[in-house]
């Protein structure tokens, strides 16, 4: 397989389709009459030469307009019915379509549309976590207990899938390939050779293992955003499948804009037009695009834009209405990510923001041909990889750098730059002039729209902009940070590069929606009938030849399964973000992952569960302690909403909710784990005065501390902290003495952008209680003399 797909990627779309020249052309007909699509646009503009291939190729097949390349079909037909079956006799013998094909960027026949001339791509993909969804699978199901899931294993997806090439990934440098070979030999679990199809338990199963419930709810919930289905047609989710998720538009309402006279204009669920977005060459994919599927979970794609959840959809709209429904909530506006913020004349760069494809990496999307059982073991890159550190520059760096998980590079060679961008850059990517030269991932491949001009770093965005990065050993050698603090923290105190990612302090807000209050209901409707919802696996696995799946025709719904979900917050913050270890080691922002409270209610109407937190055994095995802390997790994530001004000092070292000790110092949410009574209470003796009275907030058995609090301050850990690598977890007890003792230490180490004065008064390294004593009282004996002098020190 793996040999095969090589040997592709060195044909181009002229090569592969040219093997249908030797063969007799078929009578002329065409998609584009009066009758049918008149009006419609290509799919790319005309003067590409991917258009004039499609084009002229569809011509030896009775399609000059080219149409049948892609969706196959009968070009002669004058009917529809007609028109849309079946492929021309002379496509039969030749790579292309094997039927008509509604979309033909399903993942399910992308092999006979879009994989003739884009060879690889397409078992990339069906490998990714795009279309596996294995980690948002493991993650979830963790939080409610599964065996399957305990201890990092990944042993589901969407889909049988089996890596049947090896752990070599292909369409990539040498070096990546040696990178990753030697990652899925250290992380197994997480780099799986194979996944079954998530399971379907029985109701019966369930009853007696209350349990498996969160696969009811995985199945229902959460499953409807991989590639492998159309999704939910909702405002905002519409959206395509396969390849046509991304690089087919869809607008929020799904409404149709294009000139094709036989698509309804009033009705939902239609392109935006028929057109392709990917590079410079055809238009970037808008952020919003991404969002159709990146608006849960980590919600990385609606935090980019400053959204959060709300619940409340105020202020009203002019009709005196609260804000429509987008991904079927309502949101607050907070502060977009830098990056995507329009004005960016502060950094000498034209208007305009960053998309989603110009950080991320075609391995990041696509993936790389083996499966990934985590995100960040499928992204390559890291925030150093175009700005550096205040010592280094990218280039300077070594292969590794940022992507640690316990292990150090601080000995290796400098990674350098690339003179040559993939193969499949070369061939599809937009052609960018190397300079001096491109920047390379911290896995190893060339960064191919990332470019060294001097003494800058230049990224080339899709949208056609060109923007410079701010260097960080540029701002550094300059003295240019913009304040002092910046200055401290980023080059004085080293430690902050060396143990911290760059978002643990630049990413001041994070969605945080504590606690995932989730009800599963499998008993009967009022009329009989039994309670269901779509099954997003079922349904995606329910596959028909034309490359569609069971829920993907408009309004069909899909295959139902058992059960109701129900789900509910507890409370909901976005400020002061939790900081903890993540998988590689580093000092990260966390967020309320899946803090999951189920209950489940079986087919005969009765509670089997009622709010109930799975216990997690190897997360005290890992952090060393016999107290077993709560399934809930406290995910680390890369939450997207960087602001050019980071966090204080003080926001950080003077914060128990930031080192995990919860909102008050944990002083708050500790009676969740008794029933609270709001009536006539007895003050003397607590007890409720009336014999009749409801409880006003049930308990929840487990939980005698805040959803916030993750560690108590003598390190013992309370929740989870990540369910993917060994390494993720909250500060120890050391940890924290020494992150919350930073609090008094900033009068003086505030001072340390005066290197003058610091040399005169400081010792490198860090230094024993003594020591530091007598360092404090050097400097005050410096301070004193410098006042008496009438001298400012």
């Amino acid at each position: 397989m793996k040999k095969r797909v090589k040997v592709c990627f060195i044909l181009t779309a002229a090569v592969v389709w040219g093997l249908v020249w030797s063969l007799p052309a078929y009578a002329a007909g065409s998609c584009t009459t009066k009758e049918c699509h008149a009006g419609i646009s290509t799919i790319v503009p005309d003067e590409l030469q991917m258009m004039q291939t499609i084009k002229m190729n569809g011509q030896m097949h009775g399609d000059p307009d080219g149409c049948v390349v892609c969706h196959g079909g009968n070009p002669k037909a004058v009917k529809k019915e007609e028109a849309h079956k079946g492929i021309p006799p002379t496509l039969a013998q030749a790579p292309g379509p094997k039927d008509y094909y509604p979309d033909p960027g399903s993942i399910w026949v992308a092999d006979y549309t879009c994989g003739p001339c884009h060879p690889g791509y397409v078992h990339r993909t069906t490998l990714s976590l795009m279309n596996t969804e294995a980690g948002k699978i493991q993650g979830n199901l963790h939080t409610w207990g599964l065996d399957e899931v305990k201890d990092y294993k990944v042993p589901w997806g969407n889909y049988d899938i089996e890596d049947k090439d090896g752990s070599v990934p292909y369409g990539t440098t040498p070096e990546y390939a040696r990178y990753m070979t030697n990652m899925v030999q250290m992380f197994p679990k997480q780099f799986p050779a194979s996944l079954k199809k998530l399971p379907s338990p029985t109701v019966e199963e369930i009853e007696k293992d209350p349990r498996l419930a969160g696969i009811t709810y995985q199945r229902h919930e959460c499953q409807r955003c991989h590639i492998g289905v159309r999704g939910r047609e909702k405002r905002g989710d519409y959206r395509g499948m396969g390849c046509s998720a991304c690089h087919i538009l869809y607008s929020n309402d799904g409404y149709y804009e294009g000139n094709d006279k036989s698509i309804n204009k009033d009705e939902p669920g239609h392109i935006l037009r028929h057109r392709i977005a990917g590079n410079r060459k055809t238009g970037g994919i808008p952020v919003e695009s991404c969002n159709s599927c990146h608006n849960r979970g980590k919600r990385i794609g609606v935090s980019y834009q400053g959204l959060m959840e709300f619940p409340y959809g105020s202020p009203f709209d002019a009709e005196g209405d609260i804000q429509p429904k987008l991904h079927t909530k309502r949101y607050l506006f907070i502060s977009d990510d830098l990056h995507h913020q329009m004005d960016k004349s502060r950094e000498g760069n034209p208007t305009g923001g960053l998309l989603c494809q110009d950080c991320h990496t075609s391995v990041d999307i696509h993936g790389d041909g083996n499966i990934h059982g985590t995100t960040m073991g499928q992204v390559e890159i890291e925030c150093s990889d175009c700005h550096g550190t205040p010592e280094k520059y990218a280039w300077e760096l070594p292969l590794g750098y940022g992507d640690d998980f316990g292990r150090d590079f601080s000995k290796g060679k400098p990674r350098g730059l690339a003179d040559k961008v993939l193969l499949t850059d070369q061939q599809f990517g937009y052609p960018y002039k190397k300079q001096d030269g491109f920047l390379i991932s911290a896995r190893g491949n060339p960064l191919g729209n990332v470019v060294k001009s001097g003494e800058d770093v230049i990224v080339h965005s899709a949208t056609g902009n060109d923007f410079k990065v701010p260097v960080l050993k540029n701002l550094a050698l300059k003295q240019a940070f913009k304040d002092v603090s910046a200055q401290i923290a980023m080059a004085s105190v080293k430690t902050h590069v060396d143990k911290m990612e760059c978002y643990g302090c630049h990413a001041s807000w994070v969605p945080q929606c504590y606690g995932c209050h989730v009800k599963v209901d499998y008993s009967l409707n009022k009329d009989g009938s039994k309670k269901s919802a779509t099954d997003w696996v079922a349904s995606g696995n329910a596959r028909m030849k034309n490359g569609q799946t069971a829920e993907s025709k408009l309004g069909s719904g899909g295959i139902k399964s058992p059960g109701k979900i129900s789900e509910k917050r507890s409370y909901l913050r976005w400020e002061d973000p939790v900081l903890g270890i993540n998988g590689e080691g580093r000092v990260s922002p966390l967020m309320p992952g899946c803090q999951i409270s189920y209950t489940v209610i079986g087919s005969d109407g009765k509670m089997l569960v009622q709010n109930h937190i799975a216990d997690n055994p190897g997360e005290a095995k890992a952090v060393g302690q016999d107290h077993i802390p709560l399934a809930i997790d406290m995910a680390p994530v890369q939450p997207h909403t960087a602001q050019r001004e980071a966090r204080t000092c003080e926001n950080c070292h003077v914060s128990h909710k930031t080192a995990g000790l919860g909102l008050g110092n944990g002083t708050f949410g500790r009676k969740q784990n008794v029933d609270i009574v709001e009536d006539l209470i007895d003050a003397k003796t607590g007890k409720v005065i009336p014999k009749r009275y409801s409880i006003q907030i049930p308990a929840i058995p487990k939980l005698d501390f805040d959803w916030s609090q993750i560690v108590t301050r003598e390190g013992k850990q309370l929740a989870t902290v990540g369910t993917h690598w060994p390494m993720s977890r909250a500060f120890n007890k050391k940890e924290l003495d020494g992150f919350l003792r930073a609090g008094t230490c900033m009068g003086c180490h505030g001072s340390m952008g005066k290197k003058d004065m610091w040399k005169k008064v400081s010792t490198e390294g860090r230094l024993d209680e003594k020591k530091h004593m007598e360092m404090m009282m050097k400097m005050l004996e410096y301070m004193a003399a410098k006042a008496k002098k009438g001298q400012d020190w």
